[in-house]
Protein backbone atom coordinates (compact mmCIF):
# COMPACT_ATOMS: atom_id res chain seq x y z
CA UNK A 1 0.00 0.00 0.00
CA UNK A 2 2.76 2.24 0.65
CA UNK A 3 4.88 1.59 -2.57
CA UNK A 4 1.28 1.92 -4.24
CA UNK A 5 0.70 5.28 -2.63
CA UNK A 6 4.08 6.96 -3.53
CA UNK A 7 3.56 5.75 -6.75
CA UNK A 8 0.91 7.44 -7.60
CA UNK A 9 2.78 10.71 -5.89
CA UNK A 10 5.20 10.98 -8.54
CA UNK A 11 3.17 10.45 -11.35
CA UNK A 12 0.59 12.84 -10.18
CA UNK A 13 3.82 15.33 -11.32
CA UNK A 14 4.03 13.59 -15.25
CA UNK A 15 1.44 15.98 -16.53
CA UNK A 16 3.58 18.67 -15.05
CA UNK A 17 6.57 17.36 -17.17
CA UNK A 18 4.90 16.59 -20.44
CA UNK A 19 3.36 14.00 -22.47
CA UNK A 20 4.46 10.59 -23.24
CA UNK A 21 4.67 9.58 -27.26
CA UNK A 22 5.14 5.93 -28.30
CA UNK A 23 7.59 5.55 -31.07
CA UNK A 24 8.38 1.86 -33.48
CA UNK A 25 11.63 1.84 -33.90
CA UNK A 26 12.81 -0.13 -37.10
CA UNK A 27 15.52 -2.65 -35.93
CA UNK A 28 17.71 -5.03 -38.12
CA UNK A 29 19.42 -6.62 -35.40
CA UNK A 30 15.93 -7.73 -33.73
CA UNK A 31 14.50 -7.96 -37.64
CA UNK A 32 11.18 -6.22 -36.27
CA UNK A 33 10.35 -2.81 -34.54
CA UNK A 34 10.67 -2.15 -30.87
CA UNK A 35 8.60 -0.10 -28.89
CA UNK A 36 9.53 2.72 -27.28
CA UNK A 37 7.87 5.71 -24.93
CA UNK A 38 9.54 9.19 -24.91
CA UNK A 39 9.25 12.33 -22.73
CA UNK A 40 10.50 15.40 -23.44
CA UNK A 41 11.02 17.73 -20.93
CA UNK A 42 9.30 21.10 -20.88
CA UNK A 43 11.56 23.37 -22.29
CA UNK A 44 11.66 21.29 -25.00
CA UNK A 45 10.00 22.86 -27.47
CA UNK A 46 10.46 26.65 -26.32
CA UNK A 47 14.82 26.12 -26.03
CA UNK A 48 14.77 25.23 -29.90
CA UNK A 49 18.96 25.27 -29.50
CA UNK A 50 18.91 23.76 -26.02
CA UNK A 51 20.41 20.13 -25.90
CA UNK A 52 19.50 17.69 -22.83
CA UNK A 53 20.89 14.70 -21.38
CA UNK A 54 19.17 10.96 -22.02
CA UNK A 55 17.85 8.71 -19.66
CA UNK A 56 17.52 5.47 -21.08
CA UNK A 57 15.21 2.82 -19.24
CA UNK A 58 15.47 -0.76 -19.61
CA UNK A 59 11.99 -2.37 -18.14
CA UNK A 60 10.45 1.65 -19.12
CA UNK A 61 7.29 -0.30 -18.33
CA UNK A 62 7.79 -0.13 -15.30
CA UNK A 63 10.30 2.33 -14.53
CA UNK A 64 9.15 5.31 -16.27
CA UNK A 65 6.83 6.88 -13.61
CA UNK A 66 8.92 6.79 -10.72
CA UNK A 67 11.20 8.43 -12.94
CA UNK A 68 9.42 10.71 -14.42
CA UNK A 69 8.12 11.96 -11.43
CA UNK A 70 11.08 12.42 -9.64
CA UNK A 71 12.80 14.42 -12.32
CA UNK A 72 9.69 16.62 -12.54
CA UNK A 73 10.02 17.62 -8.66
CA UNK A 74 13.63 18.17 -9.51
CA UNK A 75 12.85 20.49 -12.26
CA UNK A 76 10.63 22.42 -10.50
CA UNK A 77 13.54 23.31 -7.74
CA UNK A 78 15.93 23.21 -10.47
CA UNK A 79 17.87 20.55 -8.67
CA UNK A 80 18.24 18.42 -11.82
CA UNK A 81 18.61 18.97 -15.36
CA UNK A 82 15.78 18.75 -17.85
CA UNK A 83 16.43 15.33 -19.56
CA UNK A 84 14.76 13.46 -22.29
CA UNK A 85 13.37 10.24 -20.95
CA UNK A 86 13.19 6.89 -23.32
CA UNK A 87 11.74 4.02 -22.04
CA UNK A 88 12.56 0.53 -24.02
CA UNK A 89 9.16 -1.61 -23.26
CA UNK A 90 9.64 -5.13 -23.12
CA UNK A 91 5.66 -6.21 -22.75
CA UNK A 92 5.70 -9.66 -25.29
CA UNK A 93 5.78 -12.47 -22.75
CA UNK A 94 9.57 -14.26 -23.01
CA UNK A 95 11.07 -11.41 -24.52
CA UNK A 96 12.75 -10.22 -20.84
CA UNK A 97 14.24 -13.32 -21.17
CA UNK A 98 15.48 -13.66 -24.91
CA UNK A 99 16.41 -9.84 -24.72
CA UNK A 100 19.21 -10.23 -21.52
CA UNK A 101 20.31 -14.04 -22.78
CA UNK A 102 24.21 -14.60 -21.93
CA UNK A 103 26.56 -17.80 -22.43
CA UNK A 104 27.13 -18.90 -18.61
CA UNK A 105 30.44 -20.20 -20.22
CA UNK A 106 31.70 -16.35 -21.40
CA UNK A 107 29.36 -14.30 -19.18
CA UNK A 108 29.20 -12.47 -22.43
CA UNK A 109 25.73 -11.45 -24.54
CA UNK A 110 24.77 -14.23 -27.03
CA UNK A 111 21.73 -14.67 -29.37
CA UNK A 112 18.89 -12.91 -28.73
CA UNK A 113 20.61 -11.28 -26.12
CA UNK A 114 23.56 -10.18 -28.34
CA UNK A 115 20.95 -8.70 -30.76
CA UNK A 116 19.14 -6.62 -28.16
CA UNK A 117 22.48 -5.21 -27.08
CA UNK A 118 23.26 -4.57 -30.40
CA UNK A 119 20.29 -2.72 -31.43
CA UNK A 120 20.71 -0.35 -28.00
CA UNK A 121 24.46 0.60 -28.85
CA UNK A 122 24.52 0.19 -32.55
CA UNK A 123 20.98 1.22 -33.77
CA UNK A 124 18.24 2.67 -31.04
CA UNK A 125 21.35 5.33 -29.76
CA UNK A 126 22.15 6.62 -33.35
CA UNK A 127 18.22 6.80 -34.02
CA UNK A 128 17.60 8.87 -31.02
CA UNK A 129 20.92 11.13 -31.43
CA UNK A 130 18.94 11.98 -34.95
CA UNK A 131 15.90 12.83 -34.00
CA UNK A 132 16.29 14.38 -30.99
CA UNK A 133 18.83 17.35 -29.36
CA UNK A 134 20.48 15.20 -27.03
CA UNK A 135 23.60 15.98 -24.89
CA UNK A 136 26.73 13.55 -24.59
CA UNK A 137 25.86 12.44 -21.25
CA UNK A 138 23.56 9.80 -21.38
CA UNK A 139 22.13 7.06 -18.41
CA UNK A 140 21.13 3.90 -18.59
CA UNK A 141 18.84 2.31 -16.13
CA UNK A 142 18.45 -1.60 -15.62
CA UNK A 143 16.65 -4.01 -12.92
CA UNK A 144 18.00 -7.29 -12.39
CA UNK A 145 18.73 -8.83 -15.69
CA UNK A 146 18.50 -5.67 -17.61
CA UNK A 147 21.17 -4.10 -14.98
CA UNK A 148 23.51 -6.68 -15.79
CA UNK A 149 22.74 -6.08 -19.74
CA UNK A 150 23.57 -2.61 -19.10
CA UNK A 151 26.70 -3.15 -17.32
CA UNK A 152 27.75 -4.61 -20.75
CA UNK A 153 28.57 -1.32 -22.20
CA UNK A 154 30.72 -0.86 -19.88
CA UNK A 155 32.91 -3.47 -21.38
CA UNK A 156 33.07 -1.26 -24.14
CA UNK A 157 36.22 0.67 -24.89
CA UNK A 158 34.24 3.71 -26.13
CA UNK A 159 31.98 3.90 -23.30
CA UNK A 160 28.27 5.10 -25.01
CA UNK A 161 26.91 5.80 -21.40
CA UNK A 162 28.38 8.20 -18.59
CA UNK A 163 26.14 7.00 -15.61
CA UNK A 164 25.00 3.23 -14.59
CA UNK A 165 21.67 2.92 -12.23
CA UNK A 166 21.53 -0.90 -11.29
CA UNK A 167 18.63 -1.69 -9.56
CA UNK A 168 19.27 -5.38 -7.68
CA UNK A 169 21.70 -6.47 -10.76
CA UNK A 170 22.07 -9.95 -11.84
CA UNK A 171 25.74 -10.57 -12.10
CA UNK A 172 27.10 -12.57 -15.49
CA UNK A 173 29.97 -14.64 -14.98
CA UNK A 174 33.46 -12.50 -14.10
CA UNK A 175 31.01 -9.39 -13.78
CA UNK A 176 32.57 -8.91 -10.19
CA UNK A 177 36.22 -9.05 -11.23
CA UNK A 178 35.62 -7.38 -14.71
CA UNK A 179 33.38 -4.53 -13.77
CA UNK A 180 35.73 -3.28 -11.15
CA UNK A 181 38.63 -3.63 -13.76
CA UNK A 182 37.21 -1.20 -16.44
CA UNK A 183 36.09 1.30 -13.75
CA UNK A 184 39.69 1.49 -12.94
CA UNK A 185 40.52 2.63 -16.59
CA UNK A 186 38.08 4.90 -17.36
CA UNK A 187 39.51 8.39 -18.91
CA UNK A 188 36.43 10.19 -18.50
CA UNK A 189 33.22 10.56 -16.01
CA UNK A 190 31.26 7.66 -14.94
CA UNK A 191 28.83 7.54 -12.32
CA UNK A 192 28.37 3.88 -11.40
CA UNK A 193 25.31 3.39 -9.12
CA UNK A 194 24.01 -0.05 -7.16
CA UNK A 195 21.23 -0.66 -4.77
CA UNK A 196 19.89 -3.53 -2.92
CA UNK A 197 17.49 -4.54 0.08
CA UNK A 198 17.70 -6.45 3.14
CA UNK A 199 14.22 -7.72 1.70
CA UNK A 200 16.14 -8.66 -2.06
CA UNK A 201 16.77 -11.99 -3.25
CA UNK A 202 19.36 -13.41 -1.34
CA UNK A 203 21.31 -14.88 -4.24
CA UNK A 204 21.62 -11.40 -5.67
CA UNK A 205 22.21 -9.48 -2.65
CA UNK A 206 25.42 -11.42 -1.57
CA UNK A 207 26.93 -10.99 -4.99
CA UNK A 208 26.25 -7.13 -4.74
CA UNK A 209 27.41 -7.05 -1.42
CA UNK A 210 30.71 -8.83 -2.91
CA UNK A 211 30.84 -6.25 -5.55
CA UNK A 212 30.31 -3.18 -3.48
CA UNK A 213 33.26 -3.89 -1.50
CA UNK A 214 35.49 -4.25 -4.46
CA UNK A 215 33.87 -1.16 -5.99
CA UNK A 216 34.42 1.28 -2.92
CA UNK A 217 38.68 0.43 -3.19
CA UNK A 218 38.37 1.55 -6.65
CA UNK A 219 41.11 4.94 -6.65
CA UNK A 220 40.02 5.89 -10.32
CA UNK A 221 39.17 9.92 -9.55
CA UNK A 222 36.64 9.69 -12.60
CA UNK A 223 34.89 7.12 -11.15
CA UNK A 224 31.77 8.46 -8.81
CA UNK A 225 30.60 5.33 -7.04
CA UNK A 226 27.12 5.02 -5.02
CA UNK A 227 25.66 1.91 -3.31
CA UNK A 228 22.73 2.00 -1.07
CA UNK A 229 20.99 -0.37 0.96
CA UNK A 230 17.27 -0.64 2.32
CA UNK A 231 15.94 -1.96 5.04
CA UNK A 232 12.14 -3.23 4.90
CA UNK A 233 12.42 -3.31 1.11
CA UNK A 234 12.28 -5.89 -1.05
CA UNK A 235 13.49 -6.95 -4.64
CA UNK A 236 10.80 -4.66 -6.44
CA UNK A 237 9.74 -1.91 -4.10
CA UNK A 238 13.60 -1.16 -3.55
CA UNK A 239 13.39 0.63 -7.10
CA UNK A 240 10.59 3.81 -5.86
CA UNK A 241 13.07 3.98 -2.95
CA UNK A 242 16.52 3.72 -5.20
CA UNK A 243 15.39 6.31 -7.69
CA UNK A 244 15.93 9.52 -6.05
CA UNK A 245 18.98 8.88 -4.51
CA UNK A 246 20.51 7.23 -8.20
CA UNK A 247 19.10 10.33 -9.71
CA UNK A 248 20.16 13.25 -6.85
CA UNK A 249 23.56 11.23 -7.00
CA UNK A 250 24.60 11.05 -10.40
CA UNK A 251 23.36 14.90 -10.85
CA UNK A 252 24.83 15.88 -7.85
CA UNK A 253 26.94 18.84 -9.23
CA UNK A 254 24.24 19.91 -11.08
CA UNK A 255 22.54 21.46 -7.80
CA UNK A 256 22.48 25.34 -7.09
CA UNK A 257 24.72 26.27 -3.91
CA UNK A 258 22.44 25.39 -0.96
CA UNK A 259 22.67 27.44 2.28
CA UNK A 260 25.07 24.57 3.71
CA UNK A 261 28.00 24.70 0.86
CA UNK A 262 27.58 28.78 1.27
CA UNK A 263 28.55 28.77 4.78
CA UNK A 264 30.53 25.20 4.97
CA UNK A 265 32.41 26.00 1.54
CA UNK A 266 32.43 29.51 0.65
CA UNK A 267 31.46 31.74 3.11
CA UNK A 268 34.76 30.48 5.10
CA UNK A 269 37.16 31.29 1.85
CA UNK A 270 39.35 33.68 2.80
CA UNK A 271 39.26 34.44 -1.11
CA UNK A 272 39.04 32.81 -4.79
CA UNK A 273 35.00 33.25 -4.21
CA UNK A 274 34.49 33.95 -8.01
CA UNK A 275 37.27 31.27 -8.98
CA UNK A 276 35.16 28.95 -6.93
CA UNK A 277 31.87 29.91 -9.16
CA UNK A 278 33.49 28.90 -12.04
CA UNK A 279 34.83 26.11 -11.20
CA UNK A 280 31.63 24.80 -9.79
CA UNK A 281 30.34 25.15 -13.45
CA UNK A 282 33.71 24.04 -14.94
CA UNK A 283 32.80 21.13 -13.04
CA UNK A 284 28.88 20.55 -14.06
CA UNK A 285 30.07 21.12 -18.53
CA UNK A 286 32.78 18.18 -17.60
CA UNK A 287 30.24 15.62 -15.75
CA UNK A 288 27.29 16.66 -18.22
CA UNK A 289 29.08 17.50 -21.24
CA UNK A 290 27.62 20.92 -21.72
CA UNK A 291 27.97 24.12 -20.82
CA UNK A 292 25.13 26.02 -18.71
CA UNK A 293 24.46 29.62 -17.90
CA UNK A 294 25.33 30.48 -14.10
CA UNK A 295 22.51 30.82 -12.18
CA UNK A 296 21.41 34.24 -11.13
CA UNK A 297 20.91 32.83 -7.28
CA UNK A 298 24.67 31.95 -7.79
CA UNK A 299 25.92 34.72 -8.36
CA UNK A 300 23.88 36.56 -5.27
CA UNK A 301 25.50 33.77 -3.09
CA UNK A 302 29.22 34.64 -4.38
CA UNK A 303 28.20 38.13 -4.03
CA UNK A 304 27.22 37.60 -0.60
CA UNK A 305 30.37 36.23 0.46
CA UNK A 306 32.55 38.94 -1.39
CA UNK A 307 30.78 41.49 0.70
CA UNK A 308 30.71 39.77 3.83
CA UNK A 309 34.71 39.43 3.32
CA UNK A 310 35.30 42.55 2.03
CA UNK A 311 36.73 41.38 -0.61
CA UNK A 312 35.58 43.87 -3.15
CA UNK A 313 37.92 43.71 -5.79
CA UNK A 314 36.03 40.14 -6.76
CA UNK A 315 33.38 42.49 -7.61
CA UNK A 316 35.33 43.30 -10.92
CA UNK A 317 36.12 39.68 -11.95
CA UNK A 318 32.18 38.69 -11.09
CA UNK A 319 31.17 41.87 -12.85
CA UNK A 320 33.02 40.44 -15.58
CA UNK A 321 31.66 36.68 -15.37
CA UNK A 322 27.67 38.31 -15.46
CA UNK A 323 28.83 40.38 -18.57
CA UNK A 324 29.79 36.93 -20.24
CA UNK A 325 26.98 34.71 -18.88
CA UNK A 326 24.19 37.70 -19.57
CA UNK A 327 25.75 40.03 -21.86
CA UNK A 328 22.36 41.92 -22.31
CA UNK A 329 21.14 41.80 -19.14
CA UNK A 330 21.80 44.59 -16.45
CA UNK A 331 23.57 42.20 -13.49
CA UNK A 332 26.77 42.88 -15.05
CA UNK A 333 26.72 46.77 -14.87
CA UNK A 334 25.22 46.13 -11.41
CA UNK A 335 28.12 44.33 -10.10
CA UNK A 336 30.60 46.53 -11.93
CA UNK A 337 29.36 49.89 -10.02
CA UNK A 338 28.65 47.69 -6.64
CA UNK A 339 32.78 47.53 -7.44
CA UNK A 340 32.95 51.28 -7.41
CA UNK A 341 30.47 52.18 -4.63
CA UNK A 342 32.43 49.66 -2.29
CA UNK A 343 35.32 50.85 -3.16
CA UNK A 344 34.72 54.51 -2.65
CA UNK A 345 34.34 56.06 -6.21
CA UNK A 346 30.88 56.72 -6.22
CA UNK A 347 31.28 59.22 -9.29
CA UNK A 348 32.29 56.03 -11.69
CA UNK A 349 29.21 53.63 -9.74
CA UNK A 350 26.49 56.31 -10.35
CA UNK A 351 27.41 56.56 -14.02
CA UNK A 352 27.82 52.61 -14.50
CA UNK A 353 24.37 52.25 -12.84
CA UNK A 354 22.70 55.24 -14.82
CA UNK A 355 24.13 53.69 -18.63
CA UNK A 356 22.22 50.97 -17.76
CA UNK A 357 18.94 51.92 -18.36
CA UNK A 358 19.32 50.77 -22.12
CA UNK A 359 19.95 47.06 -20.52
CA UNK A 360 17.31 44.68 -19.68
CA UNK A 361 16.18 43.49 -16.39
CA UNK A 362 17.00 40.46 -15.07
CA UNK A 363 15.31 39.09 -11.31
CA UNK A 364 15.48 41.95 -8.99
CA UNK A 365 18.22 43.83 -11.16
CA UNK A 366 15.43 45.94 -12.92
CA UNK A 367 15.89 49.62 -14.36
CA UNK A 368 13.89 51.18 -11.21
CA UNK A 369 15.95 48.74 -8.89
CA UNK A 370 19.78 50.95 -10.71
CA UNK A 371 18.09 53.80 -11.16
CA UNK A 372 17.46 53.75 -7.36
CA UNK A 373 21.01 52.50 -6.73
CA UNK A 374 22.21 55.75 -8.66
CA UNK A 375 20.21 58.46 -6.80
CA UNK A 376 21.05 57.10 -3.28
CA UNK A 377 24.75 58.04 -4.13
Amino acid sequence: MKNNILLLFLAAFISVSGQVKTEEVPSRKLNAKRIINVMLPPSYTVEKNKKYPLLLLLDGEYMLDPFAGTLSYAYYWDEMPETVIVAVNTNEPGQREADTMINEGSGLPEGTGDNFFQFIGDELLPYLDKKYRLSPFRIIAGHDLTARTANFFLYKESLPFRGYINFSPELAGEMETRLPQMLEQAKSPVFYYTCSADGDVPRLRKKIKELDATLKAIKNPNVRYVFEEYTNGSHYSLIPYAVPGALYGIYASYRPISPIEYQEKIATLPNGYVEYLTKKYDVIEKDLGTAMTIRLTDFKAIEAAIIKNAMYDELKDLASLAKKNYPKKIIGEYYEGLYYEMTGDHKKAKKVYMNSYSMDGIGEYTKDFMLAKAEKL
